[in-house]
């Protein structure tokens, strides 16, 4: 019996061997990362800034590659049926924690086949509005949308998106009917609403920054409790509407299968590149707070925003199918 029980640990222990091998060896060839908008959004832009470090220091190409649609999903599912060899990531966003209370085929569980690496950044979304639009303050936005209900128009990312969130959160809280308008990722959205195809958005900061501070947009006000550093002289939302609070954050995860070694190693490879100076002064520039969890406190915030979303989505009707 002893006998049995050494070979069984031997080969165990031997089993491992090549895994925490191919872990160190790792990445042997470039790593695509899967993201589920359209370039020059919010999530892409903070995948691009990633992928240039990591790939400075794992020596190999991490490859941004955009699959946008159905509100990151089609990212999302192409990655759980990918082969779990860290080969394959997906730089996702709290929205696909959204998509499951909203979709009903998604095709994939964002907590079944996906395993968490860690969240990237926060970032808070931002109510900004077209300049053509006569309306300065949180209070002038809710008395437009009382005058005129269901015209006011709002941008999103789509049905589940974190915008749309933002905007279900604002209309039950402030109980005005805003219209909403689906794009396929924050860049669209900065586009339309310069152009004043769309009035209004809660748009992610990263896309919207540039052109609040070019005069193109008019921020009106964050969603985040506390009022972002990149934008001091903004009131938040809930100055006007108490009890307001909405975040929007950034994250990496694997295909569940992928060895615990390499979802570690990529991990401790992200947080050391959230750590350099340069990336974070470039983060900042773009509104977003550097975070950098561990995969198991990752798993955590899966969690807890799952539940309160889910609330949400039932609360407001949020359903994709």
């Amino acid at each position: 019996m002893l006998e049995t029980l050494l070979r069984a640990a031997l080969a165990a222990v031997l089993a491992v061997v090549p895994i925490a091998a191919s872990a160190q060896s790792y990445p042997t060839k470039p790593v695509r990362i899967l993201v589920g908008f359209a370039p020059g959004g919010g999530t892409d832009i903070m995948a691009r800034t990633l992928a240039t470090r990591l790939a400075e220091s794992m020596k190999q190409q991490f490859v941004v590659e955009n699959r946008p649609g159905a509100n990151a999903n089609i990212a999302a599912k192409v990655a759980a049926d990918s082969p779990g060899d860290g080969y394959t990531l997906l730089f996702m966003s709290v929205a696909h924690i959204m998509s499951k209370p909203v979709y009903k085929n998604l095709g994939y569980d964002i907590e079944r086949d996906l395993a968490p690496i860690t969240v990237v950044t926060s970032v808070p979304n931002v109510l900004v509005a077209n300049p053509a639009l006569p309306a300065r303050t949180v209070k002038d936005v809710i008395a437009l949308a009382r005058a005129k209900p269901g015209e006011l128009t709002y941008a999103t990312s789509g049905v589940g998106s974190p915008e749309q969130f933002a905007g279900e959160m604002f209309k039950m809280m402030t109980k005005t009917n805003l219209l909403m308008v689906p794009y396929k990722g924050g860049a669209p959205i900065a586009i339309d609403l310069v152009a004043g195809h769309v009035m209004t958005a809660f748009s992610t900061m990263p896309p919207i920054i540039p052109h609040i501070r070019a005069n193109r947009v008019r921020a009106i006000a964050v969603t985040t409790e506390k009022r972002a550093s990149v934008l001091p002289d903004v009131p938040t939302v809930g100055e006007s509407v108490p009890g307001y609070v909405m975040s929007t954050w950034y994250g990496a995860v694997a295909p569940v299968k992928t060895p615990r070694e390499i979802v570690q190693r990529l991990n401790q490879e992200m947080v050391k590149a959230l750590a350099v100076p340069e990336v974070k002064e470039k983060l900042a520039a773009l509104g977003a707070d550097v975070v950098g969890t561990t995969p198991e406190e990752t798993a955590a915030i899966f969690k807890i925003d799952l539940a309160k979303f889910t609330k949400v989505a039932e609360a407001a009707n949020i359903r994709a199918d």
